[in-house]
């Protein structure tokens, strides 16, 4: 009996020691690491804790108490990490459903794999929390790919009626590529262009290639009217040289002021030879058109005050004339009641028939000079 009783003090001993053992373990344990580094140990020892024999004795008790403080301020810190962690996953879980809305594809499902990442990262918040907490956050996650995925069954249909779409536009396009119709057909591969931009995405995997398709024939349709263009402009550049030839030759004329018939004919034919030489651009021949419409006008403005000149002299010659005409007329007719007066007084019948001799002349020169007068103002009236 005794040696009973001396072997149950001994056991008692050494679970004694064992339990000190283990609140020393507990004493020395690092209390910067988290929990997720420290719970294993933690666990470890509260389990071999347990495995020690209780004796119900009072010293038991205060090593437990012992124990139980230095392990419950792990505890602490594991609910302290906890509340950190779910702060964190809550604040992931806001950013997941802000996202959730998004239509920038790529960016946010970039955005989501980083907050997945994260999450991960998070650490464990408590099992019966991150089963809550990762519901909410895979729903706000899910409710944006199931958007995204719906998005792409769209665009995959919108892809097909727009690959219908742009084959309709190439072939239209195929057939204007040869047009020399060059103003209303570029304005006909405008509208296509216009069509082929609102008719969507094809896909990516034939886009490019109808893009080549129908960027080909435009490309044949303006190359060529680029070359066309480019022959006119040599044309019109030919035909401008010629009408400044024109407006120079004018200009010479006009300068010198003489004006005669050959200047006039001159003036005139150049007229004739700017209209043979055709069209030179529509801006270009306006302006070069003004320049040799003011040479002429200068040569004919000028003209025409020299013929008013001319045709006021000879109406002043006109005039003159027929003054001197009536002056003259007034001379005979006085000359005549003279002559008339002196016939009385005549003695010979010779010298009577004289005198009446050339009363009839002057009567007859008197008809003359009326008959100049009114052929003179037949041309003054005309």
């Amino acid at each position: 009996m005794a040696i009973e009783k001396m072997n149950e003090i001994s056991d008692f001993d050494e679970d004694i020691k064992a339990r000190e053992a283990l609140i020393r373990e507990a004493e020395e344990l690092d209390r910067s690491q988290s929990w997720n580094e420290a719970a294993p140990v933690i666990l470890e020892l509260r389990k071999r804790w347990r495995r020690i024999h209780y004796w119900d004795s009072a010293y038991e008790d205060e090593l437990a108490e012992k124990f139980d403080a230095l392990i419950d301020e792990f505890y602490a810190k594991r609910k302290e990490e906890f509340q950190s962690i779910r702060k964190v996953k809550e604040e992931l879980i806001e950013r997941a459903r802000a996202l959730s809305g998004s239509q920038n594809w790529k960016q946010t499902t970039d955005e989501m794999n980083e907050l997945m990442k994260q999450w991960k990262a998070a650490g464990s918040a408590g099992k019966e929390i991150d089963d809550q907490l990762w519901e909410q956050f895979n729903q706000a996650r899910q409710t944006f790919f199931d958007r995204k995925h719906e998005d792409w069954q769209q665009r995959q249909e919108k892809a097909g009626n727009a690959r219908q779409l742009k084959e309709e536009l190439i072939r239209q396009a195929a057939q204007l590529a040869d047009s020399d119709h060059w103003q209303k057909t570029g304005e006909q591969f405008r509208k296509l262009m216009d069509q082929w931009k609102a008719s969507g995405y094809a896909g990516r995997e034939v886009d490019d290639q109808l893009w080549e398709q129908f960027n080909g024939y435009r490309q044949q349709f303006f190359d060529r009217r680029n070359e066309a263009y480019q022959q006119i402009h040599a044309e019109h550049q030919q035909k401008a040289q010629q009408k400044r030839e024109l407006i120079q030759q004018a200009q010479q004329i006009a300068a010198k002021k003489e004006y005669n018939r050959a200047n006039t004919d001159t003036m005139k034919q150049l007229n004739v030879d700017w209209k043979a030489i055709g069209n030179c651009g529509r801006e270009l021949d306006d302006e070069l058109w003004k320049e040799f419409r003011a040479a002429a006008d200068d040569y004919f403005d000028g003209l025409k005050q020299a013929n008013e000149q001319k045709h006021a002299q000879w109406l002043q010659r006109m005039q003159e004339a027929r003054n001197r005409k009536q002056e003259l007329i007034q001379s005979q007719q006085k000359q005549l009641r003279w002559m008339k007066n002196e016939m009385a007084s005549l003695l010979s019948q010779t010298a009577v028939d004289e005198m009446a001799e050339d009363i009839a002349d002057k009567e007859a020169f008197i008809q003359e000079l009326e008959k100049e007068i009114a052929e003179i103002n037949e041309k003054i009236g005309q």
